[in-house]
């Protein structure tokens, strides 16, 4: 009689997971500007970006839209059916064409519980997003208009992150700039010229960034409520 050998179980492949079809995942294409998912809608999955960038906004009662968050391929979105919240406090839709995976929320609490390297994983996204909302409420209250626009262009071409950036950026009206950032489109638009005037930017359609614009970042200027504009 031939014993029967157990064979270990192969490792968790994360990144198999987030690009397969299975259990409570689907994977989805979005047209630009359509909706991912809507505020006050049931929260019942997490949504994984494969490729492309959305916008996160919220609506306040009064009607007055407010941008959130733009997101790109690898970030996470909609963690907050994990924690209880029984509808979407914002509503994610797409700035580019965009691919992305849905987790159910049972699958999503399953594959965390039993698999560390996920659970590594996405721990290390959540930290990361945490961070990045320190850093936008220290920007919001320190930083001048031209260093917060600045900023914001450099996260949304990627500087920063791991991997080469991404230098081109989808048309983003000034209108939305002027929502992240806090201020008005007016105000945009002159330092947007600017910007491309000394050659940190380009835009004709779509929008270039270039490293130098680190610059104005890293420009060492007074911390003080007077320097805001």
């Amino acid at each position: 009689m031939t014993k029967r050998v157990n064979r270990p179980k192969p490792p968790f492949d994360a990144m198999a997971f987030l690009a397969t079809k299975g259990n409570g995942r689907t994977i989805s294409a979005h047209k630009k500007n359509a909706i991912i998912f809507a505020q006050d809608a049931a929260a019942d999955a997490v949504f994984y970006i494969k490729k492309g960038k959305i916008k996160v906004t919220t609506l306040s009662k009064q009607g007055k839209e407010a941008v959130v968050a733009i997101l790109g391929a690898d970030d996470f979105l909609g963690e907050g059916c994990l924690i209880g919240q029984p509808a979407r406090l914002a509503t994610a839709s797409a700035m580019t064409e965009c691919v992305t995976m849905r987790v159910g929320k049972t699958e999503i609490v399953r594959v965390l519980r039993d698999e560390p390297t996920f659970s590594k994983m996405f721990i290390a996204h959540i930290l990361a997003r945490n961070a990045r909302l320190e850093e936008d409420l220290v920007d919001q209250l320190f930083n001048n208009t031209e260093k917060r626009l600045a900023r914001v262009l450099l996260l949304l071409a990627n500087f920063g992150k791991v991997g080469k950036p991404e230098t081109i950026i989808a048309k983003i009206s000034h209108e939305v700039l002027s929502e992240m950032i806090g201020t008005t489109r007016s105000r945009v638009s002159h330092f947007m010229n600017k910007f491309r005037r000394l050659g940190f930017i380009d835009y004709n359609g779509h929008l270039e960034v270039h490293s130098s614009l680190l610059s104005v970042v890293l420009a060492d200027q007074p911390r003080t409520v007077e320097a805001r504009l």
